[in-house]
């Protein structure tokens, strides 16, 4: 894995371009709507289009992305603690070329590090500044305090959610959370597992609707991926969708809303912070 590591950063450092690399939390209001599953296949969606893209797996209490790309990362992000460990120790290569990093078990005890070891740990992370044009943080679902903090401290929030009323109230909830805390926050909507367009725009005009009456807030859609039994055999085979069954309706929709993503950024490269003004803005939060 150093050895593989290795030469990702020496390409990287032949590259005279430099890349603005932009920090998207995807979150859901309540497990179980699909989460997960959109963030890989959306991330290899992006590497489709040519964005080199990281994947952070930051789910404490379920965290599966491993498990649906059938890999066991050796290490996870507690390791960069460890004496001579680097980013580029931790950073696994799933299907696809999509990149990983495991937030590992440990991932709630570094929310309560002194100060020192916290500073090593963040200062570990800046060298993929630059390498990635997204990294993708998978957060856990629901409204924790570690998700909040990683939501806070991004360019911007992809929320996931299904047309079942259970999930669009918690959908609701989140949207309400943030825009308390940050009435300025980028939130943008996907409704997974929708049984037709018409059942995806209206999803997603309720929830736009409701946040403007009560919130005055202005929600985006990013689109809506189609319910699909492709998906539920892609995740027993631990594998992502996109790659085995590029055909399917699921896929399509993916590689729809990944377009409409790249077409319609909610932030624009001035506005985006980059890894160290996200590293700083979440030491502030966990502080």
């Amino acid at each position: 894995m150093r050895d593989q590591a290795e030469q990702l950063r020496e390409r990287m450092q032949r590259t005279n371009q430099p890349r603005t690399t932009k920090l998207v939390t995807v979150t859901s209001g309540k497990g179980g709507v699909g989460k997960s599953n959109f963030s890989l296949n959306f991330g290899l969606g992006l590497i489709e289009r040519g964005h080199r893209t990281v994947l952070f797996d930051v789910d404490l209490g379920m965290a599966n992305l491993d498990v649906l790309m059938g890999i066991t990362p050796k290490k996870h992000l507690f390791h960069l603690l460890e004496p001579d460990t680097t980013v580029w120790d931790i950073l696994d290569k799933g299907p696809g070329n999509l990149e990983f990093i495991a937030g590992g078990s440990g991932f709630t005890q570094i929310m309560q590090l002194e100060d020192e070891k916290l500073d090593r740990l963040f200062s570990q992370l800046d060298p993929l500044q630059g390498y990635a044009d997204t990294i993708i943080f998978d957060t856990g679902a629901g409204l924790s305090n570690e998700s909040i903090r990683f939501m806070l401290a991004s360019d911007e929030v992809i929320l996931v959610t299904t047309p079942e009323p259970p999930a669009i109230t918690d959908a609701y909830a989140v949207i309400k959370m943030l825009h308390s805390r940050n009435p300025e926050i980028s939130i943008r909507l996907v409704i997974n597992r929708v049984t037709s367009e018409r059942e995806g725009i209206q999803t997603t005009d309720k929830l736009a609707m409701v946040a403007k009456r009560f919130l005055n807030m202005n929600i985006q859609s990013l689109g809506y991926v189609t319910d699909d039994s492709h998906v539920s055999k892609a995740v027993k085979q631990q594998r992502p969708f996109l790659l085995t069954y590029p055909d399917s309706q699921a896929s399509k929709s993916i590689r729809k809303l990944v377009g409409h993503y790249l077409q319609n950024s909610s932030t624009t490269p001035e506005q985006t912070s980059g890894l160290k003004g996200f590293i700083a803005k979440l030491k502030h939060f966990i502080r």
